[in-house]
């Protein structure tokens, strides 16, 4: 097939999304499709071999039968190039416009998870005027983070109580919705996720960041953190994260592909964290790594998640709208 690869994009992700869309060209092309690679400027513009790239609506995409939009963070994995392409009537990789966007929203994604009982920190909006005394409540160290940014841009760990109006300032200036949340003192694992109506989990890995905790440079720097597959958590807490993985997964409404973060705590119990309807996509990144030690290669994994936005287009188009 000819896919046409989105990188880049206006986030702070934009040097990470390149690096993704890269790997996933190579890979589909191993797989043996025609990638044709379309970057996205900081500025928005979308350019492929030299030139402009025009959108038309009805006109599908460089004449692409799919698109794969390696895009991370906002105005790529919120929903927003998801809404252009439906527009544009061709079939993508992800999640589609809904679940791009509870999962890229943190606080609406752990409302969710709230309102159906899904283990989780607990967690607090900055809005109204009790945060601050649910913030007390909730204890040391709190985590500060803008709600709709990804790759831990914009978030401060608090460990003085006095600091936290200034983290609270920090992330107001990626995001005008910020989140506050509890600590977890368990083990933070990653589980991956494939498929459509009846998705797939891989094996769990456990993510030793060699920093502090698993910030910016812990994820995207050679070094900063160690992944560790199978998750050294027990039989027992590895089903439970298969399981949770698949579960929210569809209670968020997601397809073709997520990674699941999760906390599992010294006494065994399981809390989902979040839900990343785009993780890196790099043959190094975990939710590659994972499925390759469940059996899944990375041009594999490439080549059957172009067939499955194959599978959900075909199925959205047999509805009247």
């Amino acid at each position: 097939m000819r896919v046409a690869v989105l990188a880049g994009g206006r986030s702070s992700e934009h040097d990470v999304s390149l690096r993704s869309g890269a790997a996933v060209a190579h890979g589909l092309r191993q797989a043996g499709h025609e990638a044709v690679e379309v970057t996205i400027g900081r500025d928005g513009s979308w350019r492929a071999s030299g030139g402009p790239v025009e959108l038309v609506p009805g006109g599908g995409l460089l004449g692409a039968e799919a698109v794969f939009p390696a895009l991370h963070g906002a105005f790529g994995e919120d929903g927003s190039v998801q809404g252009l392409l439906e527009q544009l009537d061709v079939p993508y990789v992800g999640s589609d416009v809904l679940a791009s966007a509870i999962c890229m929203d943190k606080l609406t994604l752990k409302r969710l998870f709230a309102a159906h009982g899904v283990p989780q920190v607990d967690f607090t909006a900055v809005e109204g005027s009790d945060w601050w005394g649910r913030c007390e409540e909730m204890g040391l160290p709190l985590w500060v983070k803008p709600s709709r940014m990804g790759s831990s841009v914009g978030i401060t760990r608090v460990t003085d109580i006095a600091k936290l109006d200034a983290a609270v300032e920090l992330a107001l200036r990626h995001d005008p919705r910020v989140i506050v949340e509890a600590s977890a003192a368990g083990r933070e694992v990653e589980c991956s996720v494939l498929g459509n109506e009846e998705p797939q989990a891989s094996l769990p890995g456990e993510i030793v960041a060699q920093g502090v905790w698993y910030d910016f440079e812990a994820k995207y720097t050679e070094g900063g953190m160690e992944l560790r597959v199978p998750a050294p958590i027990g039989e027992e807490a590895v089903d439970r994260v298969r399981d949770l993985a698949v579960s929210v997964f569809a209670l968020a409404g997601c397809s073709g592909l997520a990674r699941c973060d999760f906390f599992v705590e010294p006494d065994g119990t399981v809390l989902v964290n979040e839900i990343n309807t785009m993780p890196g996509f790099t043959d190094t990144s975990v939710y590659a790594k994972l499925f390759e030690a469940t059996g899944i290669d990375y041009p594999e994994l490439c080549d059957r998640l172009v067939e499955l936005a194959v599978e959900r287009h075909r199925r959205a188009r047999s509805y009247e709208f």
